[in-house]
């Protein structure tokens, strides 16, 4: 692909009962030259006010769905179906790009033509917007990497080519907690060229209503990762056990240079 091919970034917003937030996440939806963007929102069935945003929105999104659907995998394809855009990436409605992101994103694509995939740092923030503790930067994702729980990946900071989109059937909509995790292995699978940024792009909302927050897809969690492990494994993968796997993980927990890499992203 010549970079010049790389005109626009598409972003989908999957929004179900979240009107607390949902407003600050339209707004960090933006572009020096908004003509290069594509914004999609998708909305299940929300019962507070979030179609309301919506519709005072309207005039900022390329398309709107408002249509059941099977959970936010299925939503998530539902949006990326009405989006052409040559570099895509979504956004949770209760998160937030930081100034800027979406135009480093489209430059760096266009300075580097071989990769696929970017996935750059976020701060976490509490419910009120207040970051929590220094950044939390990607690190090292390939097959290998999950099956031995040595990678980072921040579905906020993560960022697509179409071309990579187009290698997989799209989310999974039977996974049920790490959907953003297996669309990346996916493409890593199929041959797709990823890169760490390090760079904040989003921001990341911890909170009692979130996934994350209130652990309660822990169990879920679980099965889903064995899943991904055994995937790898049909690839040609092989696991690290032992003392080998103990090393990995723990160069991997106490990396000197990862741990430098987030307290600079935090300046």
């Amino acid at each position: 692909m010549n970079s010049a091919d790389v005109n626009s970034v598409g972003v989908v917003t999957i929004s179900f009962n979240q009107c607390a937030y949902l407003a600050e996440a339209i707004a960090s939806v933006t572009m020096t030259d908004n003509s290069k963007l594509q914004y999609v929102v998708v909305d299940p069935g929300s019962t507070d006010s979030s179609r309301q945003i919506i519709h005072e929105n309207k005039k900022r999104f390329s398309s709107v769905v408002l249509e059941p659907d099977n959970g936010p995998a299925d939503g998530l394809n539902k949006g990326f179906a009405k989006c052409d855009a040559d570099v895509m990436g979504y956004l949770n409605a209760d998160d937030r790009l930081l100034p800027g992101a979406l135009d480093f994103v489209l430059d760096y694509f266009n300075r580097h033509p071989y990769v696929d995939v970017i996935m750059g740092g976020i701060r976490l923030v509490d419910q009120s917007g207040k970051v929590t503790r220094r950044s939390c930067i990607p690190w090292m994702f390939s097959p290998q990497s999950v099956l031995d729980g040595t990678y980072v990946a921040v579905q906020q900071g993560t960022f697509f080519r179409r071309r990579a989109w187009e290698l997989t059937t799209g989310f999974n909509i039977k996974n049920g907690s790490c959907w953003d995790t297996e669309l990346v292995l996916d493409m890593s699978l199929a041959g797709a060229v990823i890169r760490p940024v390090y760079k904040n792009l989003a921001d990341f909302r911890i909170h009692s209503q979130s996934i994350t927050g209130s652990n309660s897809l822990a169990a879920r969690y679980r099965h889903d990762v064995e899943r991904l492990k055994q995937k790898c494994e049909a690839a040609g993968f092989v696991r690290t056990k032992g003392v080998s796997l103990a090393a990995k993980q723990i160069r991997f927990r106490y990396s000197p240079v990862r741990r430098g890499l987030e307290l600079l992203s935090s300046i």
